[in-house]
């Protein structure tokens, strides 16, 4: 009779060790073709924030992502064209869950440290009214799709272009033309 009570606890123990493992790995593991979500965590999250609170994510240098910006006038009608130029980075299409994947996301477009667009997408058209008369800062900042900032030795990665809006000045015929300027600095963190 001890054999068969030997039996059912090795049994009870299988059972147990199979139930066990059956539980383990991750759900991102099976995430589907289009999704390519790594199983492991991406870079580190710092205290670091910006200036909207969200926390940096640093990664190394090697492969890193990488933006540049020019801004260009748009005679027609007072406005900015802004081009991005982005490396090991792709653009999240919209609705991808809120994880961080190495070189993806979004760009937040600012001007003078106020975020004016959120873009999927290399071109954006700056309204002339976000550019009033004067000196301003125009930001291109990198995001992972969790929110957090990609960061390169503790600072964020983005380009930065100085642009300057004009008084209209009035032309020998009596119209009014608008002299604009610009000029591209890549920041820390990114080329």
């Amino acid at each position: 009779m001890s054999w068969s009570r030997a039996v059912l606890t090795a049994l009870a123990v299988c059972a147990l060790l199979l139930a066990g493992s059956a539980g383990c790995g991750s759900g991102d593991a099976h995430a589907g073709k289009g999704d390519r979500v790594s199983p492991s965590p991406v870079g580190k999250v710092l205290d670091n924030t910006d200036g909207q609170g969200r926390h940096y994510r640093e990664v190394d240098k090697k492969g890193a992502p990488e933006v540049g910006i020019e801004v260009e006038p748009d005679a027609a009608d007072d406005s900015w064209d802004v081009t991005l130029t982005v490396h090991d980075f792709r653009f999240s299409p919209a609705g991808v869950k809120p994880v961080a994947v190495a070189g993806r996301g979004t760009v937040r477009l600012l001007v003078d440290g106020r975020t004016v667009a959120r873009l999927r997408v290399p071109e954006y058209h700056l309204a002339a009214d976000l550019v009033p008369h004067g000196t301003h800062h125009v930001t291109a900042r990198l995001y992972a799709d969790d929110g957090t900032v990609w960061a390169v030795h503790g600072k964020p990665v983005q380009s930065t272009a100085d642009i300057t809006e004009s008084a209209p000045q009035a032309t020998p015929d009596g119209s009014k033309v608008s002299s604009s300027s610009s000029s591209s600095t890549p920041v820390q963190g990114s080329k």
